[in-house]
């Protein structure tokens, strides 16, 4: 029985089948639905669990060589917002693009995991280093 870490057995079976360079998106609650690509509905209620808690919870053993959000997280999130965001993410290199270009790059993606964020365009993308 795991004792630590991440507790979730759908979470943890998608995380051990990304390799380096396969991407990961962790999602707000309102994030398109894609069909053919696994998703992780993590979303409890509003705000439960937030994209930071998933990214926090990951970041330990996860090997991550770039991030790609929303020019538009910039735009309509506060600063505050902000740099708890630019606290996870630390020294990696991060791509803002238009959110329709974000969400072009889904498809490519290994899997998704749900959120019940509801921070505008708090929508991440993970390459895995």
């Amino acid at each position: 029985m795991l004792k630590s870490g991440i507790l979730n057995p759908q979470l943890n079976s998608l995380l051990s089948r990304i390799r380096h360079t396969n991407t990961l998106v962790i999602a707000d609650r309102g994030f398109p639905f894609w069909p053919g690509i696994e998703t992780v509905d993590l979303s409890l209620v509003d705000d439960i669990p937030r994209v930071l808690d998933v990214l926090s919870a990951i970041r330990g053993n996860f090997s991550v060589g770039r991030f790609f959000m929303a020019e538009e997280f910039r735009r309509y999130n506060s600063q505050e917002v902000q740099a708890a965001f630019a606290n996870v993410i630390g020294n990696t290199p991060t791509d803002y693009e238009p959110h329709l270009v974000l969400k072009r790059r889904v498809p490519d993606a290994i899997g998704l995991i749900r959120t019940g964020d509801t921070i505008p365009y708090a929508n991440i993308i993970l390459a895995s280093g």
